[in-house]
């Protein structure tokens, strides 16, 4: 986002006509319907970048006759920026002049920067119109259109997983907007990590791997069948199928639903101190929203081979042009306006931290999921968590007990509490970037952690 980049010569002059063996130019609409219409003319060199960008973000016809490009894509995997010529960090860059409303990317063969490049030119537009860009998946009950849910999280954390539910409408999985009408799919497919898939666990995303269309990323093969390896991982862990949105059966046609009644933020914890589910007040909403905990998946960066704690803000920190709080505020207002509920689900560890504990089973993360966004909890006693502050169920249908607090699975409680301090400090530590950002309620949030 500076005016011209040190290495944009370079990379103009490895973009000449000449130097392609092949390319893909399309033009897309993005973030249809409550906003203007946004389009892009996209030029990539790979063209299985370009199918995955065509799979994943919404064309619509009928708008070509009169088509006026507003951003353009160059997409350069073969360009390999220096870092001591170029002053950036590695060989891999990605550099958007909102001036010039132009996106250079290079020396990335990863489909998922084009997507996230919108997805960044979105985070800057829309906040200036009220609308409010999220890094979420959002679903919608079959029985009452009214009953909307979104999930906030990074990757890794379950959106795509969670948000495919049989019993639930898909609006989508990744990133939508919140206006003053409802939400709205800035995409029109889906991007999913395909590590141990199953058809056993997931059988909506399972099925979509093998249908026409679909672009396999990063997965090894039998070279004669044909057959997909789901947990060979020998070339990144983050194995992805990129598919249109139709292809899970009970998915929106429309991309569009009514204001949440649910906003739920999740976490992939690998200290296994977070509950699996909890309650949050608007200000512990905004709270845990700006600081964004999660632990990296394996396979998601250059280097993670194991899952590390991390705090992103607002669950999508590189995506995000505006200061933090922007994004913070108006999701708090939103949430205030519409009554919204407010969740945090862990689906990291239990048991322990990551290398004692084990993960959080699918299904107990569906059922617990199931109770907070169906209302099944409005009777249901809760507990004040002594390290958090946030409200946790006593009970919950369809859920053992025994997962509900983090403490109680523990052999070790001792080495918990360390754990749990641990956390909490990380979490002090993170939060002092926003302190002076923010009004007494959130500030409250952070008391709630001092005083344990």
């Amino acid at each position: 986002m500076i005016s011209t980049p040190p290495f944009a010569g370079d990379f103009i002059n490895t973009f000449q006509p000449s130097n392609f063996g092949s390319k893909s130019t399309q033009g897309i609409y993005v973030a249809p319907p409550f906003t203007e219409l946004k389009s892009l003319k996209e030029v990539v060199r790979a063209q299985r970048k370009g199918a995955t960008t065509k799979t994943v973000q919404i064309v619509i016809k009928e708008y070509f006759k009169n088509y006026i490009n507003d951003f353009s894509i160059i997409n350069l995997p073969s360009f390999s920026a220096n870092p001591t010529k170029h002053g950036c960090k590695s060989e891999t860059v990605i550099a958007i002049n909102f001036d010039k409303r132009l996106v250079l990317i290079g020396g990335t063969a990863y489909a998922g920067e084009n997507k996230k490049a919108v997805f960044t030119i979105l985070n800057y537009l829309l906040p200036e119109v009220g609308v409010m860009p999220m890094h979420c998946s959002a679903n919608v009950s079959k029985e009452n259109p009214e009953q909307t849910a979104v999930f906030f999280g990074l990757s890794g954390t379950g959106k795509t997983t969670l948000s495919s539910d049989p019993d639930r409408i898909l609006v989508g999985d990744d990133e939508h907007g919140w206006s003053d009408d409802g939400i709205f799919n800035f995409e029109g497919g889906c991007y999913a990590k395909t590590i141990n898939l199953s058809a056993d666990t997931e059988p909506e995303i399972f099925k979509t791997t093998s249908m026409f269309s679909t672009v396999i990323e990063n997965m090894v093969y039998d070279k004669k069948t044909k057959e997909l390896d789901f947990e060979d991982d020998s070339l990144t862990a983050n194995m992805r199928a990129a598919y249109p949105m139709h292809y899970i059966s009970n998915s929106s046609g429309k991309g569009i639903a009514s204001q949440p009644n649910h906003v739920v933020l999740l976490t992939c914890d690998a200290f296994g101190v977070m509950p699996p589910l909890a309650k949050l007040t608007p200000a512990q909403a905004m709270y845990h929203f700006l600081s964004g905990f999660t632990s990296k998946a394996a396979g998601t960066e250059r280097g993670v081979k194991e899952p590390e704690p991390t705090f992103s803000t607002c669950f999508g920190a590189p995506f995000l042009p505006k200061p933090p709080d922007i994004y913070g505020k108006l999701l708090r207002d939103k949430i205030a306006k519409g009554g919204t509920n407010c969740w945090l689900v862990n689906t990291g560890w239990t048991g322990g931290g990551y290398g004692n504990g084990s993960r959080m089973p699918i299904k107990v993360t569906r059922a617990l999921l199931s109770a907070a966004i169906n209302n099944k909890l409005v009777q249901v006693e809760f507990v004040k968590d002594p390290h958090f502050g946030f409200a946790v169920p006593k009970s919950v249908p369809n859920v053992n007990p025994s997962y509900l607090n983090p403490r109680d699975t523990w052999e070790d409680v001792g080495a918990y509490d360390e754990a749990a301090k641990k956390l909490v400090n990380l979490f002090m530590k993170n939060f002092e970037q926003h302190v002076h950002n923010v009004d007494n309620e959130v500030r409250s949030a952070l008391l709630s952690l001092i005083h344990i």
